[in-house]
């Protein structure tokens, strides 16, 4: 899913103290006349974006494009990730005009490019892959021009959730990795990184034409576990990968153990086009969705 971002203009805590950020880790507050229109837009019907409940530091950005992200299958998760602020527990039983209320939101704010994305939900049968799939078909009907990225869970592994995303052929399909293989039990807990490395590989063997993964930097990764990291995703055919920095969400959260440089995040970039993928988006602030319509080329 996708990640929950902390507050970028507040001091993130390094080993349990709050640490001032670097100067590249400052952004500036979101203007210009789209982002205007599209916050004015979400207040007034009181839309739901993890743009802004996840305070992205590129909203007004990704916004001047015409791309939003989208949480479904509630805000309650399943599983209890070190790195993540959503809030874990016993999820809200599944709204089934979510699929509706969701592509009503794309039209209102004519978005042009979409990333739905959602908790894990491990307390369902099918872990939410129908929910998934009706979203989709949803969107498609009521915004015939909008283009599609999926930020799955890994379902388990259970192709047969996986299938429901298939057979509705998003643009796009990703999964993230998050993290290196070493950290993956420390900072995903439920996860595994073989699964997620096969539910790529499943996806792309099955025909989905563009697939994609992140994974942040910052929690005591070395560069070799990033690079071989970046060369197992390319194993499994993988098109697009997204390199950002880890910010802790609360004192309870995983510390970040170090800030990475924006010649470190460079130098990633280049290695990884250098590997044959499409597209490498490696920066600071990038975030899963980060210039998620170019992604579709």
């Amino acid at each position: 899913m996708e990640t929950q971002l902390t507050d970028l203009t507040k001091p993130t805590s390094t080993e349990g103290r709050m640490a001032p950020k670097p100067k590249w880790l400052r952004v500036k507050l979101p203007t210009g006349k789209k982002y205007t229109e599209l916050r004015g837009l979400v207040e007034k019907y009181n839309l739901h974006t993890i743009c802004t409940s996840g305070s992205c530091p590129n909203m007004g950005e990704c916004w001047t494009e015409g791309t939003a992200t989208f949480m479904i299958l509630g805000n309650t998760c399943t599983r209890s990730c070190g790195f993540c602020g959503v809030k874990t527990g016993r999820p809200e039983t599944v709204d089934w005009d979510e699929p509706e209320k969701v592509a009503r939101s794309i039209k209102i704010m004519q978005i042009k490019h979409a990333v739905i994305t959602s908790v894990d939900r491990d307390d369902l049968k099918d872990m939410g892959s129908i929910i998934w799939a009706e979203t989709i078909k949803a969107i498609r009907r009521m915004n015939p021009e909008t283009t599609l990225e999926t930020l799955i869970p890994d379902f388990q592994g259970v192709t047969k959730n996986i299938d429901r995303i298939i057979e509705v052929q998003p643009e796009v399909v990703s999964h993230n990795m998050e993290t290196v293989k070493r950290l993956t039990r420390e900072v995903r807990i439920q996860a595994k990184y073989e699964r997620s490395l096969e539910v790529l590989r499943y996806l792309k063997d099955q025909g989905i034409n563009r697939t994609k993964s992140g994974i942040m930097l910052g929690l005591g990764e070395t560069e070799s576990e990033v690079l071989q990291t970046m060369e197992d995703l390319r194993t499994v055919g993988l098109d697009i990968v997204t390199i950002g920095q880890y910010l802790q969400p609360s004192k309870r959260h995983l510390s970040v153990k170090e800030f990475i440089t924006p010649e470190q995040f460079k130098k990633y970039e280049e290695i990884g086009l250098k590997m044959g993928f499409r597209h490498v988006e490696s920066g600071a602030l990038v975030r899963s969705s980060y210039k998620a319509q170019k992604h579709i080329t």
